[in-house]
Protein backbone atom coordinates (compact mmCIF):
# COMPACT_ATOMS: atom_id res chain seq x y z
CA UNK A 1 0.00 0.00 0.00
CA UNK A 2 1.41 3.43 -1.04
CA UNK A 3 0.84 6.22 0.96
CA UNK A 4 0.24 9.75 -0.55
CA UNK A 5 -0.37 13.47 0.80
CA UNK A 6 -2.49 16.21 0.07
CA UNK A 7 -6.36 15.02 0.79
CA UNK A 8 -9.30 15.84 -1.11
CA UNK A 9 -12.33 15.38 0.98
CA UNK A 10 -15.83 16.84 0.54
CA UNK A 11 -13.56 20.04 0.16
CA UNK A 12 -15.28 24.05 0.86
CA UNK A 13 -14.05 25.07 -2.99
CA UNK A 14 -15.99 22.22 -4.70
CA UNK A 15 -19.47 24.21 -3.42
CA UNK A 16 -17.77 26.81 -5.26
CA UNK A 17 -19.03 25.73 -8.67
CA UNK A 18 -21.52 27.06 -10.72
CA UNK A 19 -23.02 24.76 -12.68
CA UNK A 20 -23.99 25.54 -16.42
CA UNK A 21 -27.85 25.12 -16.93
CA UNK A 22 -28.20 21.56 -18.27
CA UNK A 23 -24.92 20.40 -15.87
CA UNK A 24 -26.83 21.87 -12.71
CA UNK A 25 -30.27 19.83 -13.99
CA UNK A 26 -28.33 16.88 -13.80
CA UNK A 27 -26.67 17.41 -10.54
CA UNK A 28 -29.94 18.45 -8.97
CA UNK A 29 -32.37 16.41 -10.20
CA UNK A 30 -33.08 13.74 -8.08
CA UNK A 31 -35.57 12.21 -10.51
CA UNK A 32 -33.56 9.79 -12.73
CA UNK A 33 -34.88 9.93 -16.20
CA UNK A 34 -34.37 13.71 -16.15
CA UNK A 35 -30.84 13.48 -14.66
CA UNK A 36 -29.81 10.73 -17.32
CA UNK A 37 -31.60 12.79 -20.31
CA UNK A 38 -29.06 16.01 -19.33
CA UNK A 39 -26.70 13.62 -18.91
CA UNK A 40 -26.47 12.47 -22.70
CA UNK A 41 -27.12 16.02 -24.01
CA UNK A 42 -24.81 17.37 -22.64
CA UNK A 43 -22.39 14.19 -24.15
CA UNK A 44 -24.00 14.84 -27.22
CA UNK A 45 -22.93 18.20 -27.43
CA UNK A 46 -19.63 17.28 -26.57
CA UNK A 47 -19.84 18.85 -22.90
CA UNK A 48 -18.64 17.42 -19.82
CA UNK A 49 -21.10 16.71 -17.01
CA UNK A 50 -20.19 19.33 -14.35
CA UNK A 51 -21.51 18.84 -10.21
CA UNK A 52 -19.46 19.85 -6.63
CA UNK A 53 -19.68 16.78 -4.40
CA UNK A 54 -19.81 13.23 -6.31
CA UNK A 55 -20.08 12.22 -9.68
CA UNK A 56 -20.48 8.24 -11.28
CA UNK A 57 -19.59 7.74 -15.02
CA UNK A 58 -20.71 4.54 -16.27
CA UNK A 59 -21.30 1.99 -19.89
CA UNK A 60 -25.28 2.10 -19.02
CA UNK A 61 -27.50 5.02 -17.57
CA UNK A 62 -30.06 2.54 -15.94
CA UNK A 63 -26.55 1.35 -14.25
CA UNK A 64 -25.12 5.12 -13.32
CA UNK A 65 -28.45 6.17 -11.82
CA UNK A 66 -28.23 3.22 -9.60
CA UNK A 67 -25.14 4.46 -8.22
CA UNK A 68 -25.92 8.47 -8.35
CA UNK A 69 -28.77 7.39 -6.08
CA UNK A 70 -26.63 5.37 -3.76
CA UNK A 71 -24.21 8.89 -3.91
CA UNK A 72 -27.05 11.31 -3.64
CA UNK A 73 -28.39 8.85 0.27
CA UNK A 74 -24.79 9.58 1.47
CA UNK A 75 -22.99 6.36 0.39
CA UNK A 76 -19.18 5.78 -0.91
CA UNK A 77 -17.56 5.46 -4.43
CA UNK A 78 -17.49 1.83 -3.01
CA UNK A 79 -21.27 1.14 -2.44
CA UNK A 80 -22.09 3.07 -5.58
CA UNK A 81 -19.85 0.17 -7.59
CA UNK A 82 -22.02 -2.39 -5.92
CA UNK A 83 -24.57 -0.81 -7.33
CA UNK A 84 -23.53 -0.29 -10.63
CA UNK A 85 -22.12 -3.64 -11.17
CA UNK A 86 -25.50 -5.50 -10.00
CA UNK A 87 -27.49 -3.28 -12.54
CA UNK A 88 -24.87 -3.58 -15.49
CA UNK A 89 -24.85 -7.15 -14.97
CA UNK A 90 -28.26 -7.19 -16.28
CA UNK A 91 -28.36 -4.61 -18.94
CA UNK A 92 -24.94 -4.74 -20.53
CA UNK A 93 -24.43 -8.63 -19.65
CA UNK A 94 -22.04 -9.04 -22.67
CA UNK A 95 -19.32 -7.05 -20.90
CA UNK A 96 -19.41 -7.92 -17.57
CA UNK A 97 -21.24 -9.58 -14.50
CA UNK A 98 -21.46 -11.89 -11.61
CA UNK A 99 -19.84 -14.57 -13.77
CA UNK A 100 -16.65 -12.49 -14.45
CA UNK A 101 -13.71 -10.53 -13.05
CA UNK A 102 -12.52 -7.17 -12.04
CA UNK A 103 -9.59 -4.82 -11.30
CA UNK A 104 -9.93 -1.82 -8.78
CA UNK A 105 -7.93 1.09 -8.10
CA UNK A 106 -9.15 3.29 -4.16
CA UNK A 107 -7.95 6.24 -3.22
CA UNK A 108 -8.86 6.93 0.17
CA UNK A 109 -9.58 10.34 0.84
CA UNK A 110 -9.16 10.27 4.29
CA UNK A 111 -6.06 8.71 4.93
CA UNK A 112 -4.27 9.31 1.62
CA UNK A 113 -3.70 5.98 0.73
CA UNK A 114 -4.14 4.13 -2.82
CA UNK A 115 -4.48 0.96 -2.93
CA UNK A 116 -6.02 -1.88 -5.47
CA UNK A 117 -7.99 -4.73 -5.29
CA UNK A 118 -7.44 -8.00 -7.73
CA UNK A 119 -11.03 -9.76 -8.23
CA UNK A 120 -9.28 -11.04 -11.43
CA UNK A 121 -10.73 -14.74 -12.08
CA UNK A 122 -8.17 -18.00 -11.88
CA UNK A 123 -7.61 -21.34 -13.99
CA UNK A 124 -9.06 -24.04 -12.67
CA UNK A 125 -6.86 -26.14 -10.28
CA UNK A 126 -7.26 -29.41 -13.13
CA UNK A 127 -5.65 -27.04 -15.49
CA UNK A 128 -2.61 -27.56 -17.20
CA UNK A 129 -0.13 -25.59 -19.24
CA UNK A 130 -1.49 -27.75 -22.48
CA UNK A 131 -5.32 -26.74 -21.61
CA UNK A 132 -5.75 -24.75 -25.57
CA UNK A 133 -3.69 -27.15 -27.21
CA UNK A 134 -4.72 -30.17 -28.79
CA UNK A 135 -3.43 -33.96 -28.83
CA UNK A 136 -0.85 -33.26 -31.05
CA UNK A 137 0.31 -30.33 -29.01
CA UNK A 138 -0.93 -27.67 -31.90
CA UNK A 139 -2.78 -24.34 -30.58
CA UNK A 140 -6.79 -24.62 -30.70
CA UNK A 141 -8.69 -21.72 -32.71
CA UNK A 142 -9.57 -18.84 -30.49
CA UNK A 143 -13.29 -19.70 -31.23
CA UNK A 144 -12.81 -23.10 -30.67
CA UNK A 145 -11.37 -22.65 -27.37
CA UNK A 146 -13.62 -19.58 -26.15
CA UNK A 147 -17.13 -20.72 -26.46
CA UNK A 148 -18.01 -23.18 -24.01
CA UNK A 149 -16.90 -24.42 -21.12
CA UNK A 150 -12.98 -25.20 -21.67
CA UNK A 151 -12.67 -21.12 -21.31
CA UNK A 152 -13.72 -20.53 -18.03
CA UNK A 153 -11.95 -19.45 -14.82
CA UNK A 154 -12.87 -19.31 -11.55
CA UNK A 155 -15.00 -15.88 -11.09
CA UNK A 156 -13.66 -12.92 -8.92
CA UNK A 157 -16.25 -10.08 -9.31
CA UNK A 158 -19.13 -10.80 -6.14
CA UNK A 159 -16.09 -11.32 -3.72
CA UNK A 160 -14.89 -8.40 -4.91
CA UNK A 161 -17.44 -6.38 -4.49
CA UNK A 162 -17.99 -7.89 -1.57
CA UNK A 163 -14.25 -6.93 -0.33
CA UNK A 164 -14.45 -2.74 -1.60
CA UNK A 165 -17.70 -2.75 0.79
CA UNK A 166 -16.17 -4.23 3.65
CA UNK A 167 -13.06 -1.86 2.96
CA UNK A 168 -14.85 1.48 2.30
CA UNK A 169 -18.61 0.94 2.28
CA UNK A 170 -21.27 2.93 4.09
CA UNK A 171 -24.53 2.21 3.35
CA UNK A 172 -26.05 -1.45 4.22
CA UNK A 173 -25.19 -4.15 2.01
CA UNK A 174 -28.39 -5.70 0.79
CA UNK A 175 -30.07 -2.27 -0.18
CA UNK A 176 -27.46 -1.81 -2.86
CA UNK A 177 -29.13 -4.78 -4.97
CA UNK A 178 -32.57 -3.52 -4.89
CA UNK A 179 -32.66 -1.63 -8.51
CA UNK A 180 -31.54 -4.18 -9.90
CA UNK A 181 -33.39 -6.58 -8.46
CA UNK A 182 -36.40 -4.63 -9.08
CA UNK A 183 -35.25 -3.96 -13.26
CA UNK A 184 -34.57 -7.70 -13.36
CA UNK A 185 -38.03 -8.54 -12.10
CA UNK A 186 -39.96 -5.86 -13.65
CA UNK A 187 -37.60 -5.83 -16.91
CA UNK A 188 -36.17 -2.85 -18.90
CA UNK A 189 -35.68 -1.88 -22.18
CA UNK A 190 -33.21 -3.47 -24.43
CA UNK A 191 -31.10 -0.92 -25.56
CA UNK A 192 -29.45 -0.10 -29.03
CA UNK A 193 -26.01 -1.33 -28.43
CA UNK A 194 -27.54 -5.07 -26.68
CA UNK A 195 -29.67 -5.82 -29.31
CA UNK A 196 -27.20 -5.04 -32.21
CA UNK A 197 -24.75 -6.89 -30.38
CA UNK A 198 -26.95 -10.40 -29.96
CA UNK A 199 -28.10 -10.06 -33.27
CA UNK A 200 -24.19 -10.33 -34.63
CA UNK A 201 -23.31 -13.06 -32.01
CA UNK A 202 -26.93 -15.07 -32.88
CA UNK A 203 -24.96 -18.16 -33.69
CA UNK A 204 -22.35 -18.66 -31.13
CA UNK A 205 -25.86 -17.17 -28.37
CA UNK A 206 -27.94 -19.73 -29.93
CA UNK A 207 -25.44 -22.72 -29.21
CA UNK A 208 -25.92 -23.59 -25.62
CA UNK A 209 -30.01 -23.88 -24.98
CA UNK A 210 -30.42 -21.36 -21.80
CA UNK A 211 -28.44 -18.78 -23.52
CA UNK A 212 -30.89 -18.83 -26.73
CA UNK A 213 -33.41 -18.91 -24.46
CA UNK A 214 -32.55 -15.75 -23.08
CA UNK A 215 -31.28 -13.74 -26.34
CA UNK A 216 -32.99 -15.54 -28.49
CA UNK A 217 -36.31 -16.47 -27.76
CA UNK A 218 -38.42 -18.08 -30.61
CA UNK A 219 -35.23 -18.38 -32.15
CA UNK A 220 -35.41 -14.54 -32.68
CA UNK A 221 -32.73 -12.01 -31.34
CA UNK A 222 -34.24 -9.63 -28.98
CA UNK A 223 -35.15 -6.30 -30.48
CA UNK A 224 -34.27 -2.77 -29.31
CA UNK A 225 -36.35 -1.29 -26.80
CA UNK A 226 -38.18 -4.74 -26.19
CA UNK A 227 -38.80 -5.83 -22.44
CA UNK A 228 -36.12 -8.11 -21.10
CA UNK A 229 -37.04 -9.91 -17.67
CA UNK A 230 -34.14 -11.78 -15.33
CA UNK A 231 -36.34 -13.40 -12.61
CA UNK A 232 -33.07 -15.91 -12.28
CA UNK A 233 -30.78 -13.11 -11.97
CA UNK A 234 -33.38 -11.55 -9.46
CA UNK A 235 -33.16 -14.28 -7.08
CA UNK A 236 -29.24 -14.22 -7.26
CA UNK A 237 -29.32 -10.62 -6.09
CA UNK A 238 -31.63 -11.45 -3.77
CA UNK A 239 -29.31 -14.58 -2.43
CA UNK A 240 -26.19 -12.22 -2.78
CA UNK A 241 -28.18 -9.60 -0.81
CA UNK A 242 -28.67 -12.19 1.86
CA UNK A 243 -25.92 -13.61 2.41
CA UNK A 244 -22.93 -11.87 0.77
CA UNK A 245 -20.60 -13.55 -1.68
CA UNK A 246 -21.01 -16.87 -0.63
CA UNK A 247 -23.99 -17.06 -2.04
CA UNK A 248 -21.74 -17.24 -5.61
CA UNK A 249 -19.51 -19.56 -4.48
CA UNK A 250 -21.24 -22.43 -2.54
CA UNK A 251 -24.19 -23.96 -2.67
CA UNK A 252 -26.92 -23.95 -5.01
CA UNK A 253 -25.61 -21.18 -7.37
CA UNK A 254 -22.00 -22.25 -7.17
CA UNK A 255 -23.53 -26.16 -8.30
CA UNK A 256 -25.04 -24.40 -11.05
CA UNK A 257 -22.23 -22.52 -12.07
CA UNK A 258 -19.44 -26.26 -12.25
CA UNK A 259 -22.62 -27.94 -14.08
CA UNK A 260 -22.88 -25.34 -16.75
CA UNK A 261 -19.03 -25.01 -17.35
CA UNK A 262 -18.37 -29.13 -17.18
CA UNK A 263 -21.42 -30.12 -19.43
CA UNK A 264 -21.42 -27.64 -21.87
CA UNK A 265 -21.78 -29.76 -24.84
CA UNK A 266 -19.13 -30.00 -27.41
CA UNK A 267 -16.54 -27.82 -25.14
CA UNK A 268 -16.31 -28.98 -21.58
CA UNK A 269 -14.64 -27.12 -18.65
CA UNK A 270 -12.46 -27.85 -15.53
CA UNK A 271 -13.80 -25.65 -12.58
CA UNK A 272 -15.11 -27.26 -9.94
CA UNK A 273 -16.59 -26.25 -6.05
CA UNK A 274 -12.95 -26.38 -5.10
CA UNK A 275 -12.05 -23.68 -7.69
CA UNK A 276 -14.69 -22.01 -6.23
CA UNK A 277 -14.26 -22.13 -2.45
CA UNK A 278 -10.91 -21.24 -2.64
CA UNK A 279 -11.44 -17.95 -4.35
CA UNK A 280 -9.81 -15.03 -2.73
CA UNK A 281 -9.61 -11.47 -3.88
CA UNK A 282 -5.78 -10.24 -3.50
CA UNK A 283 -5.13 -6.36 -2.25
CA UNK A 284 -1.82 -5.64 -4.18
CA UNK A 285 0.56 -2.45 -4.14
CA UNK A 286 -0.69 0.40 -6.63
CA UNK A 287 2.16 0.72 -9.67
CA UNK A 288 2.52 4.48 -10.01
CA UNK A 289 4.57 5.67 -12.70
CA UNK A 290 5.56 9.18 -13.12
CA UNK A 291 4.55 11.77 -16.04
CA UNK A 292 4.30 15.92 -16.27
CA UNK A 293 5.14 16.29 -12.78
CA UNK A 294 1.79 14.05 -11.70
CA UNK A 295 1.74 10.38 -10.77
CA UNK A 296 -0.56 8.01 -13.04
CA UNK A 297 -1.69 4.57 -10.62
CA UNK A 298 -3.44 1.75 -11.96
CA UNK A 299 -3.74 -2.14 -11.46
CA UNK A 300 -0.04 -3.95 -11.23
CA UNK A 301 0.41 -7.80 -12.50
CA UNK A 302 -1.86 -9.72 -13.09
CA UNK A 303 -2.81 -6.76 -14.95
CA UNK A 304 -0.13 -5.37 -17.99
CA UNK A 305 -2.34 -2.30 -17.59
CA UNK A 306 -0.31 0.48 -15.33
CA UNK A 307 2.75 -1.31 -16.21
CA UNK A 308 2.67 -0.35 -19.75
CA UNK A 309 0.51 2.78 -19.28
CA UNK A 310 3.39 3.78 -17.29
CA UNK A 311 6.14 3.00 -19.65
CA UNK A 312 4.35 4.84 -22.52
CA UNK A 313 3.94 7.60 -20.40
CA UNK A 314 7.70 7.48 -19.15
CA UNK A 315 9.01 7.21 -22.59
CA UNK A 316 7.01 10.13 -23.47
CA UNK A 317 7.91 12.29 -21.14
CA UNK A 318 10.90 13.04 -22.23
CA UNK A 319 9.14 14.60 -25.53
CA UNK A 320 7.41 17.77 -26.12
CA UNK A 321 4.04 16.29 -27.31
CA UNK A 322 2.01 19.71 -25.67
CA UNK A 323 4.25 21.66 -28.27
CA UNK A 324 3.64 19.39 -31.19
CA UNK A 325 -0.33 19.27 -30.41
CA UNK A 326 -2.92 16.63 -31.13
CA UNK A 327 -2.94 17.16 -34.78
CA UNK A 328 0.90 16.45 -35.23
CA UNK A 329 1.72 13.23 -37.55
CA UNK A 330 5.33 13.80 -35.10
CA UNK A 331 3.12 13.65 -32.09
CA UNK A 332 1.62 10.16 -33.39
CA UNK A 333 4.66 9.02 -34.09
CA UNK A 334 5.89 9.00 -30.78
CA UNK A 335 2.81 8.07 -29.55
CA UNK A 336 2.72 4.95 -31.55
CA UNK A 337 6.68 3.79 -30.98
CA UNK A 338 6.49 4.20 -27.38
CA UNK A 339 3.47 2.17 -27.57
CA UNK A 340 5.37 -0.75 -30.00
CA UNK A 341 7.89 -0.83 -27.36
CA UNK A 342 5.99 -1.11 -24.02
CA UNK A 343 3.88 -3.80 -25.93
CA UNK A 344 7.34 -5.63 -26.32
CA UNK A 345 7.92 -5.25 -23.17
CA UNK A 346 4.56 -6.48 -22.20
CA UNK A 347 4.73 -9.15 -24.25
CA UNK A 348 7.57 -10.70 -22.92
CA UNK A 349 7.28 -9.87 -19.02
CA UNK A 350 3.93 -9.51 -17.68
CA UNK A 351 2.12 -12.21 -16.04
CA UNK A 352 0.53 -13.09 -12.43
CA UNK A 353 3.79 -12.32 -10.60
CA UNK A 354 2.36 -14.76 -7.60
CA UNK A 355 3.69 -17.13 -10.27
CA UNK A 356 6.38 -16.18 -12.25
CA UNK A 357 8.63 -12.90 -11.45
CA UNK A 358 8.13 -10.02 -13.19
CA UNK A 359 10.65 -7.18 -13.31
CA UNK A 360 8.01 -4.69 -11.91
CA UNK A 361 10.02 -1.96 -10.63
CA UNK A 362 13.00 -2.22 -13.30
CA UNK A 363 9.61 -1.94 -16.26
CA UNK A 364 9.24 1.39 -14.43
CA UNK A 365 13.27 2.51 -13.63
CA UNK A 366 13.72 6.35 -15.33
CA UNK A 367 16.89 5.11 -16.32
CA UNK A 368 15.32 2.46 -17.98
CA UNK A 369 12.81 4.92 -19.90
CA UNK A 370 15.10 7.17 -20.65
CA UNK A 371 16.93 4.33 -23.00
CA UNK A 372 14.01 3.43 -24.34
CA UNK A 373 13.16 6.78 -25.30
CA UNK A 374 16.24 7.32 -26.83
CA UNK A 375 15.13 4.69 -29.62
CA UNK A 376 12.31 7.54 -30.14
CA UNK A 377 15.02 10.00 -31.26
CA UNK A 378 14.53 9.90 -35.10
CA UNK A 379 12.58 11.11 -37.67
CA UNK A 380 10.72 8.12 -38.94
CA UNK A 381 9.17 5.08 -37.51
CA UNK A 382 11.20 2.57 -36.10
CA UNK A 383 11.72 -0.07 -38.12
CA UNK A 384 11.29 -2.94 -35.71
CA UNK A 385 10.68 -2.87 -32.02
CA UNK A 386 11.90 -5.92 -29.32
CA UNK A 387 12.07 -6.26 -25.75
CA UNK A 388 14.50 -4.31 -23.35
CA UNK A 389 16.43 -5.56 -20.66
CA UNK A 390 15.02 -4.31 -17.68
CA UNK A 391 17.19 -4.76 -14.36
CA UNK A 392 16.20 -7.88 -12.22
CA UNK A 393 17.39 -9.75 -9.57
CA UNK A 394 15.96 -13.02 -11.60
CA UNK A 395 17.31 -14.40 -14.47
CA UNK A 396 14.62 -13.48 -17.54
CA UNK A 397 14.90 -15.80 -20.16
CA UNK A 398 11.15 -15.53 -21.66
CA UNK A 399 9.13 -16.04 -24.68
CA UNK A 400 7.19 -13.68 -26.17
CA UNK A 401 3.25 -14.14 -25.64
CA UNK A 402 0.74 -16.12 -27.43
CA UNK A 403 -2.63 -15.24 -27.09
CA UNK A 404 -5.40 -13.34 -28.19
CA UNK A 405 -7.55 -10.59 -26.68
CA UNK A 406 -10.37 -8.77 -28.33
CA UNK A 407 -12.79 -6.09 -27.29
CA UNK A 408 -15.24 -6.05 -25.06
CA UNK A 409 -15.41 -5.35 -21.11
CA UNK A 410 -16.73 -2.08 -19.29
CA UNK A 411 -15.00 0.63 -17.14
CA UNK A 412 -16.67 2.30 -13.59
CA UNK A 413 -15.67 5.64 -12.29
CA UNK A 414 -16.78 7.48 -9.39
CA UNK A 415 -15.53 10.41 -6.88
CA UNK A 416 -17.80 10.20 -3.34
CA UNK A 417 -18.73 13.24 -1.56
CA UNK A 418 -15.50 12.38 0.75
CA UNK A 419 -13.77 12.48 -1.91
CA UNK A 420 -12.62 9.03 -2.12
CA UNK A 421 -12.29 7.85 -6.23
CA UNK A 422 -12.80 4.40 -7.25
CA UNK A 423 -11.62 3.13 -10.92
CA UNK A 424 -12.86 -0.17 -11.68
CA UNK A 425 -12.45 -2.10 -15.15
CA UNK A 426 -14.76 -5.02 -14.94
CA UNK A 427 -15.41 -7.96 -17.76
CA UNK A 428 -16.10 -11.28 -18.56
CA UNK A 429 -13.75 -11.21 -21.13
CA UNK A 430 -14.82 -11.61 -24.99
CA UNK A 431 -18.69 -10.02 -26.17
CA UNK A 432 -20.96 -12.18 -24.10
CA UNK A 433 -18.15 -14.21 -22.24
CA UNK A 434 -18.19 -18.41 -23.25
CA UNK A 435 -21.73 -17.65 -24.33
CA UNK A 436 -22.62 -20.27 -21.20
CA UNK A 437 -25.39 -19.16 -19.03
CA UNK A 438 -25.39 -20.32 -15.14
CA UNK A 439 -28.92 -21.36 -13.85
CA UNK A 440 -28.22 -18.14 -11.87
CA UNK A 441 -29.46 -15.67 -15.00
CA UNK A 442 -25.78 -14.09 -15.46
CA UNK A 443 -23.34 -15.08 -18.20
CA UNK A 444 -19.51 -16.95 -17.71
CA UNK A 445 -16.26 -15.87 -18.51
CA UNK A 446 -14.08 -17.02 -21.01
CA UNK A 447 -11.22 -15.30 -19.02
CA UNK A 448 -8.83 -17.95 -19.61
CA UNK A 449 -8.25 -17.32 -23.28
CA UNK A 450 -6.22 -14.50 -21.82
CA UNK A 451 -3.71 -16.83 -21.12
CA UNK A 452 -0.85 -17.74 -24.07
CA UNK A 453 -2.08 -20.90 -25.67
CA UNK A 454 1.03 -22.18 -26.39
CA UNK A 455 3.57 -22.77 -22.98
CA UNK A 456 6.73 -22.64 -24.79
CA UNK A 457 8.07 -21.04 -27.97
CA UNK A 458 11.35 -23.16 -29.49
CA UNK A 459 11.82 -24.74 -26.07
CA UNK A 460 11.92 -21.30 -23.80
CA UNK A 461 8.77 -20.66 -21.43
CA UNK A 462 6.17 -18.01 -21.51
CA UNK A 463 5.76 -15.93 -18.53
CA UNK A 464 1.91 -15.63 -19.15
CA UNK A 465 1.17 -19.82 -19.25
CA UNK A 466 -1.75 -21.66 -18.45
CA UNK A 467 -1.24 -23.22 -14.29
CA UNK A 468 -3.64 -24.34 -11.84
CA UNK A 469 -4.81 -20.96 -10.01
CA UNK A 470 -2.98 -18.75 -11.61
CA UNK A 471 -4.88 -15.76 -13.13
CA UNK A 472 -4.63 -14.67 -16.97
CA UNK A 473 -2.55 -11.15 -17.69
CA UNK A 474 -5.44 -8.51 -18.49
CA UNK A 475 -4.97 -5.04 -20.47
CA UNK A 476 -7.49 -3.63 -18.20
CA UNK A 477 -5.84 -0.53 -16.94
CA UNK A 478 -8.23 1.65 -14.47
CA UNK A 479 -5.90 4.62 -13.71
CA UNK A 480 -6.28 7.16 -10.82
CA UNK A 481 -3.80 10.65 -11.71
CA UNK A 482 -2.25 12.34 -8.65
CA UNK A 483 -0.91 15.25 -8.47
CA UNK A 484 0.62 16.68 -5.25
CA UNK A 485 -1.05 13.46 -3.97
CA UNK A 486 -4.16 13.71 -4.64
CA UNK A 487 -6.56 12.34 -7.64
CA UNK A 488 -6.91 15.11 -10.41
CA UNK A 489 -7.90 12.47 -13.15
CA UNK A 490 -10.26 9.05 -12.41
CA UNK A 491 -10.19 6.94 -15.84
CA UNK A 492 -10.25 3.64 -17.54
CA UNK A 493 -11.64 1.33 -20.61
CA UNK A 494 -12.95 -1.42 -22.12
CA UNK A 495 -11.28 -2.56 -25.62
CA UNK A 496 -9.00 -5.54 -25.14
CA UNK A 497 -5.25 -4.84 -25.50
CA UNK A 498 -6.50 -1.57 -26.90
CA UNK A 499 -7.70 -0.07 -23.52
CA UNK A 500 -3.84 0.71 -22.43
CA UNK A 501 -3.53 2.86 -25.59
CA UNK A 502 -6.90 4.64 -25.01
CA UNK A 503 -5.94 5.52 -21.58
CA UNK A 504 -2.67 6.51 -22.48
CA UNK A 505 -4.21 8.98 -25.29
CA UNK A 506 -6.62 10.22 -23.03
CA UNK A 507 -4.37 11.42 -20.32
CA UNK A 508 -2.18 12.54 -22.99
CA UNK A 509 -5.18 14.70 -24.47
CA UNK A 510 -5.94 15.85 -20.95
CA UNK A 511 -2.97 16.83 -19.43
CA UNK A 512 -0.99 17.69 -22.62
CA UNK A 513 -3.38 19.22 -24.54
CA UNK A 514 -5.39 20.87 -22.33
CA UNK A 515 -9.07 18.60 -23.70
CA UNK A 516 -11.41 18.83 -21.23
CA UNK A 517 -12.36 15.23 -19.82
CA UNK A 518 -15.54 14.84 -22.59
CA UNK A 519 -13.44 16.10 -25.45
CA UNK A 520 -10.25 13.76 -24.45
CA UNK A 521 -12.78 10.76 -24.12
CA UNK A 522 -14.30 11.53 -27.34
CA UNK A 523 -11.24 12.35 -29.45
CA UNK A 524 -10.31 9.71 -32.27
CA UNK A 525 -7.99 7.57 -31.61
CA UNK A 526 -4.73 6.14 -32.97
CA UNK A 527 -3.27 3.13 -31.25
CA UNK A 528 -0.24 1.17 -32.40
CA UNK A 529 0.47 -2.45 -30.84
CA UNK A 530 2.70 -4.33 -33.10
CA UNK A 531 3.23 -1.97 -36.09
CA UNK A 532 0.56 -1.35 -37.65
CA UNK A 533 -1.17 2.62 -37.08
CA UNK A 534 -4.79 1.49 -36.57
CA UNK A 535 -6.54 4.69 -37.30
CA UNK A 536 -10.35 5.57 -35.89
CA UNK A 537 -12.26 5.83 -38.90
CA UNK A 538 -14.78 8.68 -38.86
CA UNK A 539 -13.08 10.50 -36.94
CA UNK A 540 -10.49 13.00 -37.42
CA UNK A 541 -8.05 10.80 -36.63
CA UNK A 542 -8.46 9.61 -40.18
CA UNK A 543 -6.78 13.04 -41.72
CA UNK A 544 -3.14 11.10 -40.23
CA UNK A 545 -2.80 8.49 -42.23
CA UNK A 546 -1.01 10.14 -45.28
CA UNK A 547 1.39 11.42 -42.77
CA UNK A 548 1.86 8.73 -40.71
CA UNK A 549 2.53 6.97 -44.13
CA UNK A 550 5.05 8.95 -45.03
CA UNK A 551 6.92 8.67 -41.81
CA UNK A 552 6.46 4.88 -42.79
CA UNK A 553 4.04 3.23 -40.85
CA UNK A 554 1.49 0.65 -42.02
CA UNK A 555 -1.66 2.44 -41.38
CA UNK A 556 -5.12 0.96 -40.85
CA UNK A 557 -8.27 2.55 -40.84
CA UNK A 558 -11.05 0.69 -38.58
CA UNK A 559 -13.77 1.49 -35.81
CA UNK A 560 -12.26 1.29 -32.28
CA UNK A 561 -14.93 0.83 -29.93
CA UNK A 562 -13.33 2.07 -26.69
CA UNK A 563 -15.67 3.10 -23.77
CA UNK A 564 -14.12 5.39 -22.06
CA UNK A 565 -15.46 7.04 -18.44
CA UNK A 566 -13.54 9.66 -16.54
CA UNK A 567 -13.91 11.96 -13.92
CA UNK A 568 -11.36 15.09 -13.72
CA UNK A 569 -11.32 16.21 -10.11
CA UNK A 570 -10.71 20.03 -9.91
CA UNK A 571 -10.24 23.31 -7.93
CA UNK A 572 -13.76 24.29 -8.87
CA UNK A 573 -15.46 20.61 -8.38
CA UNK A 574 -15.76 17.82 -10.87
CA UNK A 575 -16.05 17.30 -14.48
CA UNK A 576 -16.95 13.60 -15.70
CA UNK A 577 -16.89 12.38 -19.54
CA UNK A 578 -18.82 9.58 -21.01
CA UNK A 579 -17.62 8.19 -24.34
CA UNK A 580 -19.69 8.45 -27.48
CA UNK A 581 -18.87 4.78 -28.63
CA UNK A 582 -21.21 4.00 -26.06
CA UNK A 583 -23.83 4.48 -23.87
CA UNK A 584 -22.38 5.47 -20.91
CA UNK A 585 -23.21 8.85 -18.62
CA UNK A 586 -21.96 10.99 -16.25
CA UNK A 587 -24.05 12.28 -12.86
CA UNK A 588 -23.09 14.24 -10.21
CA UNK A 589 -24.38 16.78 -7.69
Amino acid sequence: MRHVTGLIGRATALALLVLPAQAQQAADAVAPEAAATAARDSKAQGSPVAARDWMVAAANPLAVQAGARVLAEGGSAADAMVAVQAVLGLVEPQSSGLGGGAFLVWYDAATGEITTLDGRETAPLAATPTLFQDAAGETLGFWDAVVGGLSVGTPGTPALMETAHRRWGRANWGGLFDEAIALAEDGFAVSPRLAALVADDAEKLGRFPATAAYFLPGDTPITEGSTLRNPAYAETLRRLATDGSRAIYSGEIAEGIVNTVRSAEGNPGLLSLTDLSLYTVIERPAVCAPYRAHEVCGMGPPSSGALTVGQILGMLDHYDLAALGPDSAEAWRLIGDASRLAFADRGRYMADSDFVPVPTAGLLDPDYLAGRAELLAGDDALPEVSPGTPEFDHALHWADNVDISLPSTSHISIVDARGNALSMTTTIENGFGSRLMAPGGFLLNNELTDFSFASHDGGVPIANAVAPGKRPRSSMAPTIVLKDGAPVLVIGSPGGSRIIGYVAQAIIAHLDWGMDVQQAVSAGHVVNRFGTMDLEAGTGAEALAGPLAELGFEVNTRDLTSGLHAIAVMPDGLRGGADPRREGIALGQ
